[in-house]
Formats: structure tokens, C-alpha cells, sequence
């Protein structure tokens, strides 16, 4: 009963000044809310990207170039160009027992024209066995042949939204379009695919690797190869086995000099989820540290609160108040101030948060609305602590105030 006047009481002086109340828990809203915005925007993006690898198969099998640690990504995946994986490579794997099809892969980014139509798209050099590799599928004309990569056509297969840009309803088959100022006879047109990895795989356009790497980009290393294992269970067997099948090729003894990273979906998924867990905790920590400069805030307020009513505390210890009754007092309104300024934080980072849901979702990506029962607990008890911290201070003050000379204070 005591508690609940108390914090009755709490609630009256704060509406006594809306505009200074509102001001100093301004700290608490922007700093709960921030937690709360980027865990959810942290978990969202995690389970977007954890989406996007299960996406590619669980029995796929990427061979990098460059060396990594069992935990650790390799030099490529940050952008770094590693020359060490050759075509000759993707070739050698195709023989190996349990593996299924094998594409070697080759990026780059052109002007794609037609007629008087053009538009930047990237293009991606694959082998003959994309198709099989990715699960993918032709919806018109055919994807090239491996003899047409070893000849380096000039044939090229379109994404679905680049036949679309370029050809509309016309049937771009046999035609031919501009890749920078390389010509190529357009063979296909694979299905809709929408987003994968982050990459409107409608929006590329397929050209056999061995073409792309001497006409295009002038290049003899790969940006990666994929391997498809014909089981899940086989998955260790095949690793074993590319890892021996490229030591010999490089010639590598020792396997702490390997020049290669391979990877599984699953060690893929174990190593990714490791990475954005610690990044979201990060920026959860980066976001709560504005938490510390409402908490300053506050103080400097109780402060105030305290000179102000100086002579009302004496008034209360002189008809019997006790020290720990002023000291209860005014933690009391301190936690009030910032459970409210919690509260109102939590309501906003949630709706920041549904706000970049839809906004990521209208470009098509799988953005999963996310807030856990465990961040909006801990921003509330983060809130109630910074209000109990910052406010033992001058409620300490304020519950050590002689009453005599509390009462005579001007």
C-alpha cells in the first residue's frame, strides 16, 4: 500500500512538469528503443541470411580459394581476389566417387544490349552442370553444353527479368545481345527464381566460365566452385576426398598451407550464425550505452528535484518521515520516470522495427518480423537499473538533509 501511494505520489510530480519530465526521460525512450529496434533487426537479419544458405540444399559442398581456419572465413568471402582455384579444378572433382554434378563459377558486372535497349546486369561464368548444381531450370531454348564451354561460344542463357527488360514478350531465342562489346546468340531462359544470397538470380545472365574468364574479365582463376554430393551422409567422404584431390593439384604437403577453403551448408551455417550472434550482441551494446547518457541525464534532474523540494523533505522528516522513507521516496520516482520512459522506448524500437520489416519485405526479400519475449525483459530491467543507479545519488542527498535547516532552505 505504501509502495503503490509511493509511486501515485511519483506519477503526480512528474505530470506537475510534463515538458521536463518528457525531456529527461528523452534519454531512456531513444536508448531502449535502439535496443530493442536492433536485436530485432539483428535476429531478423540472422534468420534471413541463415535462410538464404539453407536455401542453396543442405548436400552442397563450396570450394573456396584461399586458406581458412574450421571456424573462420577465407580471404574471398571479403572481397579479397585469390588466384589459387583453376577451371582445370572444377574438372578433376567431376571424377570423384559420391559427387553428382560440379560447376565452377566465374563473376563480373556489364552493359547488356539489345536493339536500343541496354541496362547494367551481372553475369555469371558456370560450367555446363549449373543447372543440376543449383536445381535450377531452363523455361525456354536450352543451357549451354560443356563442349561449348572448352570452345568458348559466345551463347548466353538470360535471367527471367532480363529477358523481360530487354525482349519483353518477344522470343529472345537465337537472337543475339551485347555484353559490353562482346556479341553472344541468346540459347535460354532460365525460370523464375526471385532472391537467393541476396542476388536476384533473374536479374543474371549465364555464359559459360571458360568464356567469361579470356573475353570478358581476362582472367585463368575461379571465384569458386560448388559440388553436389548425391547424399547428406557422404558429405564428410566428399570433403576428404576434394581436399586430397587439390593438395595433389597444388602440390601441397602440409595441410596448414592449404590454398583452399571448403565448406558445407551446414559448417557454413555454424560459422555464419557464430558471426551474426556476435555482431547483433555488439550492436545490442553499442545501442545501450545511449542507456548510460538518459541515466546522466536523470540524475542531473533528481538533482534539480531535490534543491526544489528541499524544504517539503524537511517538512516530512520533522513529522517522522525516516531516512530510508526520503531515500525509498525518490528511487522510487527516479525507476518510475525511466519504467515509463522504458516503456514508451520499447513501444517505438518495436515499431522501427516493424517499419524496416515491410520495408525490406516490398523488395522481395524473406525479412521475418522478430521481437523476443527476452529483449523487451531486459530492456525493461536495463531501464528500472539505469533509474535505481542514477538516482541513489541524490535521493543518498536528499535522505541525509537535516530538517531544521531543510525547512529554512530558500
Amino acid at each position: 500500500m505504501y509502495l503503490f501511494k509511493t509511486i501515485k505520489f511519483s506519477l503526480g510530480n512528474l505530470l506537475l512538469q510534463k515538458s521536463r519530465s518528457f525531456l529527461t526521460m528523452l534519454g531512456i525512450i531513444i536508448g531502449v528503443g535502439a535496443v530493442i529496434s536492433i536485436m530485432a533487426v539483428g535476429a531478423s537479419a540472422q534468420n534471413l541470411l541463415l535462410n538464404q544458405v539453407r536455401s542453396m540444399g543442405s548436400n552442397l559442398v563450396g570450394i573456396l580459394p584461399g586458406a581458412a581456419d574450421e571456424s573462420g572465413a577465407p580471404a574471398a568471402m571479403f572481397g579479397i581476389e585469390v588466384t589459387t582455384l583453376k577451371y582445370e579444378d572444377a574438372i578433376a572433382l567431376e571424377d570423384l566417387p559420391h559427387i553428382t554434378a560440379v560447376s565452377a563459377y566465374s563473376r563480373g558486372r556489364g552493359t547488356i544490349s539489345y536493339l536500343n535497349k541496354s541496362n547494367d546486369y551481372d553475369y555469371v561464368g558456370v560450367s555446363s552442370n549449373y543447372i543440376n548444381v543449383e536445381d535450377a531450370a531452363v523455361e525456354s531454348g536450352r543451357f549451354f553444353r560443356s563442349e561449348e564451354v572448352d570452345s568458348l561460344a559466345r551463347v548466353i542463357v538470360l535471367g527471367s527479368q532480363v529477358k523481360d527488360d530487354l525482349f519483353g514478350k518477344s522470343d529472345p531465342i537465337n537472337q543475339r545481345v551485347k555484353v559490353g562489346q562482346v556479341s553472344f546468340k541468346v540459347i535460354g531462359v532460365m525460370e523464375e527464381r526471385g532472391v537467393a544470397m541476396f542476388q536476384n538470380q533473374d536479374e543474371q545472365v549465364f555464359i559459360p566460365v571458360k568464356t567469361v574468364q579470356k573475353m570478358m574479365i581476362g582472367v585463368d582463376h575461379l571465384a569458386f566452385i560448388r559440388v553436389k554430393v548425391d547424399k547428406e551422409e557422404n558429405i564428410s567422404l566428399v570433403i576428404s576426398q576434394i581436399e586430397n584431390t587439390l593438395r595433389f593439384r597444388h602440390h601441397i604437403q602440409d595441410p596448414a598451407k592449404d590454398d583452399f577453403t571448403i565448406r558445407s551448408t551446414d559448417q557454413a551455417l555454424d560459422i555464419l550464425g557464430t558471426i551474426t550472434q556476435a555482431l547483433k550482441m555488439f550492436l545490442a551494446v553499442v545501442a545501450a550505452i545511449s542507456l548510460l547518457v538518459g541515466g546522466i541525464g536523470i540524475m542531473n534532474i533528481m538533482f534539480v528535484v531535490v534543491n526544489e523540494r528541499t524544504r517539503e523533505i524537511g517538512l516530512r522528516k520533522a513529522i517522522g518521515a525516516k531516512r530510508k522513507d526520503i531515500l525509498i521516496q525518490f528511487l522510487i520516482e527516479s525507476a518510475t520516470m525511466t519504467l515509463i520512459g522504458g516503456l514508451i522506448g520499447i513501444v517505438m524500437g518495436v515499431l522501427i522495427a516493424l517499419a524496416i520489416s515491410v520495408g525490406v519485405n516490398y523488395f522481395d526479400y524473406d525479412w521475418q518480423f522478430i521481437v523476443t519475449p527476452l529483449s523487451v525483459i531486459v530492456s525493461t530491467l536495463m531501464a528500472i537499473s539505469v533509474g535505481l543507479l542514477f538516482g541513489l545519488w541524490p535521493a543518498n542527498r536528499a535522505s541525509k538533509l537535516n530538517p531544521v535547516e531543510a525547512m529554512r532552505y530558500e
